[in-house]
């Protein structure tokens, strides 16, 4: 995918990335502005049966990235990851997690996501941001 300024829900999907598919994450709304998706608590526990923290993380560098993405192309650069933080308010044991990222800033140098993670009932499991580069895109990219 080239353009994920245009992509569709399935194609960006497609381009979340091997390590998204295979922890279960749907994307299901995507632009610059907001981007959601859902992750499965179920396969994603630590030993305690609780939602691993990491998981939590992973969901939310998805989201960040797919939108710091976004609006990188949209000025001609790629992201690249740079920071990332994660507090841990509660626990999920079962269903779902929906995460939610919104830009805090969307520079021409950088792209940063505050994302929002709750559970099935709406409660905040975790709030993380994520700080993206937006760098020339390489030749051939």
């Amino acid at each position: 995918m080239n353009d994920p300024t245009t992509a569709s829900l399935d194609q960006l999907n497609a381009f979340r990335g091997a390590l998204a598919e295979r922890m279960g994450i749907e994307l299901l709304e995507a632009s610059t502005d907001r981007v959601v998706a859902r992750m499965p608590v179920e396969g994603n526990t630590q030993p305690y049966g609780l939602l691993h923290g990491g998981a939590s993380v992973v969901l939310a560098e998805t989201l960040g990235s797919i939108g710091s993405a976004m609006h990188a192309q949209s000025i001609g650069k790629i992201a690249v990851g740079l920071d990332i933080n994660a507090t841990h308010h509660r626990g999920a044991r079962s269903g779902w997690v929906t995460g939610t990222a919104v830009p805090v800033t969307l520079g021409g140098s950088v792209a940063c996501y505050e994302v929002t993670i709750a559970d099935d009932e709406g409660r905040r499991t975790c709030t993380s941001r994520i700080t993206c580069i937006l760098r020339e895109q390489p030749p051939g990219a």
